[in-house]
């Protein structure tokens, strides 16, 4: 019986400490009109100078573990990597990793290309301060993307982010701490269709909610989380953004219980996060929607267990992200070409 490479081949990608790690092992492949789905890393540090700043070091984490993710998707029923072209773009380049505003440039030039070319980005950081010079560059004003609007916001975090009363945060200007507020600002989000979930603890004053609510979002905390349950939530996102809403999805690491992603940045230890399965649950609160795009942030790797858990969440949270564009993109792709044969026979 002739040796079949193609099994030894398919055994060897399944072993995440084999080969090139490319996320997901995805091919590598830099230049953005190439791929549907770009898979980008965000090694960016200075932008939440209040914790150990070593969530620059999350990219490569997630790289290194995620080649065993590159599964079959049995709740959405397909393959999401033959659905659609999916590369990895590699890292934003940062040269002044220190200089958090020239980051922010950077981030934003690098994905103001990736939306002209049309492609679709997934992901990591980084700390949550990407989430902002991210947007910035996909959304609002001359966005190929969003066809020049604002986008929905699906923001799963233990925290706003929407501090717009601090000049700066520990010297970053546009940090960590306010990018849901500027975005807003700007005209990159549009708050009113927008959802912000997960928000615990013991807050630092009364009123930790109102610059929220006063830009516009709906939030619901965890207390209202467990309040009104998975279920009522979904209905509560699907009703707020609705599905013709382009639709940004940033999931911080901290929403989860620390029990189950210790190695993440500004946990909130006093009150119980998602499990997986919660979380997962609300992401798919958007299957079918028009997402433009997605991003999983504080992760801290040196932090993590000895058998790297948080990043291997990770890469699971980034895998639904890439299922709900790919399955998406595959029922267009679908009515498009049935479309066409329609039309074929009617001429």
């Amino acid at each position: 019986m002739p040796h079949d490479d193609s099994l030894d081949r398919m055994q060897l990608n399944l072993l995440y400490w084999w080969g090139v790690p490319t996320l997901f092992r995805a091919p590598h492949d830099i230049d953005p009109a190439h791929t549907d789905i770009a898979l980008i890393g965000v090694p960016h540090a200075s932008g939440n100078s209040s914790t150990e700043r070593d969530q620059h070091l999350g990219p490569r984490a997630v790289r290194n573990v995620s080649a065993n993710h590159r599964r079959y998707h049995a709740e959405f029923d397909f393959m999401p990597w033959d659905a659609c072209r999916i590369n990895d773009l590699g890292d934003v380049p940062l040269p002044e990793l220190n200089d958090n505003e020239r980051n922010v440039e950077r981030i934003t030039e690098f994905y103001k290309r990736v939306s002209d070319a049309g492609a679709r980005p997934v992901s990591i950081g980084g700390d949550h301060g990407i989430t902002g010079a991210i947007v910035q560059g996909i959304a609002g004003a001359g966005s190929k993307l969003t066809s020049g609007r604002p986008v929905a916001l699906l923001h799963l975090d233990a925290h706003t982010d929407a501090y717009s009363n601090l000049e700066h945060w520990l010297g970053a200007k546009k940090s960590a701490a306010n990018w849901a507020a500027y975005l807003v600002h700007q005209g990159n989000v549009d708050a009113t269709k927008s959802v912000q979930i997960g928000m615990r603890g013991n807050p630092r004053g009364k009123d930790w909610l109102k610059m929220s609510f006063d830009l516009g979002y709906e939030v619901l905390t965890m207390k209202r989380y467990r309040e009104l349950g998975g279920e009522k939530c979904t209905e509560i996102i699907r009703n707020r953004i609705g599905p013709g809403t382009p639709l940004y999805i940033t999931f911080d690491l901290d929403c989860l219980d620390p029990s189950v992603a210790p190695g993440v940045s500004n946990i909130e230890p006093g009150v119980a996060g998602w499990n997986v399965d919660e979380a997962v649950g609300l992401l798919r609160a958007v299957r079918g929607f028009d997402v433009i795009g997605g991003d999983v942030v504080c992760l801290m790797p040196t932090k993590d267990q000895p058998n790297n858990i948080t990043a291997m969440v990770a890469a699971s949270v980034m895998y639904e992200m890439v299922g709900l564009i790919a399955e998406t993109h595959s029922r267009r792709k679908n009515t498009a070409a049935v479309k066409q044969r329609a039309s074929t026979k009617q001429s």
